[in-house]
């Protein structure tokens, strides 16, 4: 048989196929393939007959591609990497062509394709492996990713983007502009950052490695780092500016980046910043708020070159950049950066695995450090970057009821607004604006037994009661019923309290204690990107602050227990990066007040947010996690779903029928929903051991090589489910968000 490349064609189809799986036909791997009718008259004979096909399928024991014969008419437009339609199961389905070849290894005929949907070549061969890595590194099918990696087709953007290239090419004098090139028409072209070695260069004045960093990127190098960054007071010269920098650095080397940020706001200012580093015109956005035919038209960009550097959320992480010089992401704890769709891929490791394939440099960042970066860190995967004395630049954080301020208030470890809390505000407001963090939206979102707080559940599905707002009947948060007074389980009480307060109550108790002060409220559906530096009290859910102009004069962190209190294995974690979000945005050496809380000495995340060392948690976490074997250490998989298809899955599982060396625990019932006729169940599978320290992390195959027990057993469990229809739901997941052991 003739290898593809012998012909002048690209192959992508080897990189396609899973670990133990061939390469099949177009009907599927229990019967021929189809092409009786295929027209056996056609005047020409491609010289590549065959087409290998990855089928748009959900099912996950079909997940390879698949060959078709390609028809005379469709020989030249049947292109690796270009959108086909083809007959599959009966059915017509989209696909992408992966490769052309001389034979098929199917000794059947062969479908034809139907249909060349678009001469555009939207699947690169980069774009193939990494997706077949993905999916096989989260125990998904190639599908599954390749849909999260290739936006839908929009038609009037293609005509668009080569209307414009073409105008491009004939206002140029030099012709159509390549992808290589920095110069754009109309601006001088980018030559990075002109700082000498001695100066710091923009943004990475507080890190002694800033200038080395930014050198190495000038230069074509592409080094790795661990980027903890400084408070900044939500200063444009602060991490905006780094990044920045940063990028501007690797466009001056001719090479390409992507940044991927969780926020619009965020992304709005790394914008900004960029605006000033290399020009509006040098980038692209790729957010979820785009339309479809935006979005398509960004990517398209990147595709053909027209653009070398992309910024957005986290589907900007599968963006097509020519040359990639530089993947960067900020705040890598942050929820938004998982993708909630199978098979839930992480930006972190999207991207992670883009820097190995390309040999482009990595570079994440945040004001705090999760527990896998901090493993890359002691593995010697990522140099450790931060700044020189971070205690010149973090604010003063106090605890509410710790040391003297016991003295001084007796009720203020234990009250909600202490007079300590109550003072920094009040100094705050003679100077700027005042910042109050509140964990839970709503007014009361949560209600106790007045005489004993046991919680008070609903009387028809068991769900919480909360008040909407002042003057209205406490309701149900799960079905919606009305408060029935039924009374207190543990006392027989009925009259209620307040447990947990929300954003609106809150602001209604700060607009009495601080009369003709200005209440801004920031929540989830009415987010405030910055506010001005006038006197005024801003009050925020945890990742909805406001920036401040010249940053906040004082912050209050309320409620500290309830970001404690949150079930998972990341609850501490994740306190500490929520805190430091916003106390980052506090000036300078003012107060940060965090009440509702024991002292810090017996708490972790307390005691790292007063001392200002995140990594310090990180690593303790970590520390704890090897001895312990729980994720990052090994590596965990949720299997969810309804009591008899987990039940079955456990079985399989535990005997070893789709991998060895599992730990299987449970399965056991977990909160479904409001209906709680609906049970739902759940299990947890870790990687098995066979030593006392645990292995490492199994590090990505650049061909597509083996895939790990636990990934290789899911993807077996799903399969064998696939083939057999299996009735009910089950939803199998690696490395959860925020695991609850």
């Amino acid at each position: 048989m003739v290898p593809a490349e012998a012909e002048g064609q690209p192959t992508l189809a080897g990189l396609v196929v899973g670990p133990g799986q061939r390469r099949g036909s177009a009907a599927g791997p229990d019967r021929e393939a189809p092409g009786a009718d295929a027209d056996t008259d056609a005047p020409a004979v491609p010289t590549l007959p065959v087409a290998v096909v990855a089928v748009d399928s959900h099912l996950a024991h079909l997940d390879r591609p698949f060959e078709y014969a390609v028809p005379a008419d469709l020989d030249d437009r049947a292109r690796p990497g270009v959108r086909v339609r083809v007959r599959f199961a009966g059915r017509i389905v989209d696909g992408f062509v992966v490769e052309r070849r001389t034979q098929a290894e199917h000794p059947g005929r062969l479908a034809p394709v139907l249909k060349v949907v678009s001469d555009e070549v939207v699947l690169t061969p980069h774009l193939v492996r990494l997706c077949r890595e993905v999916a096989d590194h989260y125990g998904g099918t190639f599908a599954d990713v390749l849909r999260l990696a290739v936006p839908p087709r929009h038609a009037r953007a293609e005509k668009a983007i080569a209307a414009s290239a073409r105008e491009a090419s004939t206002e140029a004098p030099g012709g159509p502009v390549h992808s290589r090139s920095p110069e754009r028409p109309g601006r001088t072209p980018s030559t990075g950052p002109t700082a000498q070695p001695d100066d710091a260069p923009p943004g990475w004045s507080p890190y002694p490695a800033g200038a080395a960093l930014i050198r190495r990127l000038s230069a074509g190098e592409s080094p790795a780092a661990a980027w903890l960054a400084a408070p900044d007071a939500g200063s444009p010269a602060g991490w905006p500016a780094a990044l920045a920098t940063a990028v501007a650095a690797v466009h001056g080397s001719g090479r390409g980046s992507i940044v991927v940020l969780p926020d619009h706001r965020d992304i709005d200012r790394l914008a900004a910043a960029l605006d000033e580093a290399v020009g509006a015109d040098s980038y692209v956005r790729l957010t979820a708020d785009l339309g479809p035919e935006q979005r398509y038209r960004a990517w398209l960009s990147a595709l053909r070159g027209h653009v070398r550097i992309v910024i957005g959320s986290r589907s900007a992480a599968f963006a097509p950049v020519d040359d990639l010089g530089l993947v960067a992401w900020w705040d890598d704890g942050d929820d938004n950066l998982q993708e909630p769709r199978a098979p839930y891929p992480h930006v972190r490791e999207v991207l992670r695995r883009r820097a190995l394939l390309c040999g482009a440099a990595l570079l994440v960042g945040g004001y705090t450090r999760t527990v896998q970066v901090q493993q890359w860190v002691e593995r010697g995967d990522l140099p450790d970057l931060r700044a020189a004395s971070v205690a010149a630049l973090a604010p003063r954080v106090t605890v509410a009821g710790e040391g003297h301020l016991a003295e001084r208030d007796a009720a203020a470890a234990a009250a909600r607004m202490p007079s300590v809390a109550w003072r920094a505000v009040k100094d705050g407001l003679l100077q700027g604006p005042v910042l109050i963090q509140v964990p839970r939206r709503g007014y009361l979102a949560g209600l106790s037994c007045e005489r004993c707080r046991t919680p008070v559940r609903c009387a028809a599905c068991a769900g919480p009661l909360r008040l909407a707002s002042a003057g209205v009947v406490a309701a149900c948060s799960w079905c919606g019923r009305p408060d029935a007074g039924r009374p207190c389980r543990e006392c027989g009480g009925s009259a209620r309290r307040s447990s947990i307060v929300g954003e609106a109550r809150t602001a209604e108790e700060v607009g009495r204690s601080f009369p003709g002060s200005r209440v801004v409220v920031s929540r989830a559906g009415k987010i405030i990107p910055s506010v001005p530096g006038r006197p005024a009290v801003v009050i925020a859910t945890p990742g909805a602050e406001p920036v401040a102009e010249e940053g906040y004069a004082a912050t209050l962190l309320l409620d500290g227990w309830a970001l404690l209190d949150r079930g998972g294995l990341d609850a501490g974690v994740e306190a500490l990066r929520r805190w430091t979000a916003a106390a980052a945005l506090t000036r300078a050496g003012a107060p940060v007040v965090l009440v509702g809380v024991p002292p810090h000495g017996g708490l972790p995340p307390v005691e790292a947010l007063v001392r200002w060392d995140p990594s310090w948690l990180a690593r303790r976490e970590l520390a704890e996690r090897e001895s312990l074997g729980l994720p990052p250490a090994r590596r965990t998989a949720t299997v969810t779903g309804d009591p008899a298809s987990v039940a079955l899955a456990a079985e399989a599982l535990a005997t070893g029928a789709h991998g060895p060396g599992l730990d299987v625990l449970g399965p056991l019932p977990v909160e479904g929903g409001p209906r709680a006729t609906d049970p739902v169940h759940r299990l947890v599978v870790r990687e098995g051991v066979t030593a006392v320290v645990p292995p490492p992390a199994e590090a990505p195959q650049p061909g597509g090589g083996s895939t790990p027990g636990l990934p290789r057993a899911i993807q077996a469990l799903r399969a064998a489910r696939s083939l057999r229809k299996a009735p009910g739901e089950l939803v199998a997941q690696l490395d959860p968000p925020d695991l609850d052991l």
